[in-house]
């Protein structure tokens, strides 16, 4: 019995030996991946560069960088560095997992035929998503210290649990007081002859017999947010003894840039660009030929057909992708459906029921959304009898307190587009529109509307997407005018379906703008 508990005491020292030698030899997750710059020049170029994007002046007063904040700074120079392997063991990641790393740039250039033309093709496609993407609310604006507190008013952003410099200057006061809820502030430099109580924390006091070395030390002063929110943001508190304000520290993560790699040309290749997407119900007859008159002019563009017939017949082609849907799913269900599927930059909306023409010029629609703001464009649909529509349409919404919104919604548009006479700028377009092809899933088709429904989906863009129309594309209607007694079944069912205007239809509707929406009054024209 003695000799056992030896042999296990035995075990248990070794054992314990072992795992002090893996704990003190194993590199652990974080210390191979060290983001701070030790080289003081370029953290002083980096404070430089900042400080000249924000408060210019004295220049004169010397700073001593504190390398443990400094480092935290964006410095907009990212790498692509995995941990160091020192020791292995049997299961070493599993208790101490390596950080890898995976160059995408390389492995991806290396195998493509062209890799400057692709470099070029995706730099120009980042610009494009910049300018689209670019709000002037989110500018640095810095209040002039016309009264004695200078600091920013708006375009302060800050990514969750990250750092930034925070530019301010003050004209009075030797003394100021920061304080922050969402994180903590510090320098990231410290002026000779600058008092700093609170650095690491929520509150902050700066103090010098010298307000030129004060103003030097407030432009080092540095938010480090805290509390993770992928949107949120702070409100911090500048003061003195006798003046005060109030600035707010955007938080949240920027956005991730959405481009498709249609290929670079020097005109629009529609068929890398465009696929064009269709719900059908009932109309065999109606899709071959609107899928005829699409082959006429764009042989090689892909269409997508979502299909929720209750016996589905085969749609075979090159270029078609036909997707069966569950029977009666209903008319937004399909469109998701189809939309879900493109993976060109834009999506071609049509009925199943058009047909395009010569005067169907898609490159015009996408000439439109390359070079403007817009993130969908609709057309004008000629009916049978020769007459065109563009059906326009202003939408907004009215404050109405507790009990709910007020919708109005009016025919027209508000104002004409420069460069593109032919064009304007609505709310809300016909059903024959291209549009971007990740802005139009973000904001997505209600699939409770079955049968009956379309402003409902600008309704819910409204603010998301910004919308034009012209006058000078064109898709033809095929004619509605059948005389009742030759009528097929297959049309008496479609307008069975279709026409139906049955309660629980109804009761969506008035469910979906009520409590969807709140909104409490519709009015239009």
């Amino acid at each position: 019995m003695r000799a056992t508990c030896k042999k296990c005491l035995g075990l248990l020292l070794i054992s314990g030996l072992l795992l002090f030698l893996f704990c003190a030899w194993s590199p652990g997750t974080s210390s191979g991946v060290d983001i701070r710059q030790r080289q003081g020049g370029e953290i002083q170029e980096l404070l430089e560069g900042k400080l000249q994007d924000t408060i210019s002046g004295y220049h004169d007063i010397p700073y001593h960088i504190k390398d443990d904040v400094a480092c935290h700074l964006a410095q907009n120079t990212c790498v692509c560095r995995a941990d160091e392997e020192t020791f292995r063991l049997p299961f070493s990641n599993l208790l101490f997992p390596r950080v890898w790393a995976h160059n995408i740039e390389l492995a991806f250039l290396e195998s493509h035929p062209d890799p400057r033309g692709v470099k070029r093709h995706r730099a120009q496609e980042y610009s494009r998503f910049q300018t689209r993407s670019y709000n002037p609310a989110d500018a640095l604006i810095v209040a002039e210290a016309n009264n004695p507190l200078q600091y920013p008013t708006q375009g302060v952003e800050v990514r969750p649990l990250k750092t930034i410099i925070i530019p301010e200057e003050t004209g009075s006061s030797h003394t100021v007081y920061l304080t922050a809820t969402l994180g903590t502030l510090d320098v990231a430099a410290t002026v000779d002859g600058v008092s700093i109580k609170g650095e690491g924390e929520k509150h902050m006091t700066l103090s010098s017999p010298l307000l030129s070395a004060l103003n030097r030390q407030l432009q080092f002063v540095t938010y480090t947010n805290t509390v993770f929110h992928p949107k949120t943001a702070d409100t911090v508190q500048f003061s003195t003894d006798v003046h005060q304000s109030f600035f707010t520290i955007k938080v949240g993560h920027g956005t991730i840039p959405k481009l498709y790699n249609s290929g670079y040309q020097r005109e629009y290749n529609i068929s890398a660009l465009v696929t064009i997407v269709t719900k059908t119900f009932l109309r065999y007859d109606k899709l071959k030929d609107l899928i005829d008159s699409i082959r006429q002019y764009y042989p090689t563009v892909t269409i997508v057909i979502a299909d929720d017939n209750e016996h589905p017949q085969s749609v075979t082609g090159p270029h078609i992708d036909h997707y069966i849907m569950p029977f009666g799913k209903g008319w937004f269900a399909g469109r998701n459906l189809a939309v879900s599927q493109a993976l060109t930059k834009y999506v071609l909306w049509v009925d199943d029921d058009f047909l395009f023409t010569a005067n169907t010029k898609v490159e015009r629609m996408v000439d439109i959304l390359e070079k403007t703001s817009l993130d969908l464009v609709g057309g004008a649909v000629r009916e049978a009898t020769g007459y065109t529509a563009t059906y326009r349409h202003t939408i907004s919404v009215e404050e109405g307190g507790e009990e709910g919104d007020c919708l109005h919604i009016r025919d027209g548009y508000h104002h004409v587009i420069e460069g593109f006479p032919n064009c304007v700028v609505a709310d809300a377009v016909i059903n024959f529109f291209l549009g971007r092809t990740d802005k139009v899933q973000q904001v997505g088709f209600n699939p409770r509307l079955a049968r009956h429904g379309h402003l409902e989906f600008f309704i819910d863009a409204l603010g998301s997407l910004h919308i034009g129309s012209c006058s000078d594309v064109i898709v033809s209607h095929a004619s509605k005018i059948i005389l009742p007694w030759s009528k097929t079944d297959s049309q008496k069912a479609y307008d069975k379906f279709r026409y139906s205007s049955s309660t629980a239809d109804n009761d969506v509707h008035k469910e979906d703008f009520y409590f969807k929406n709140r909104f409490k009054c519709m009015t239009s024209h």
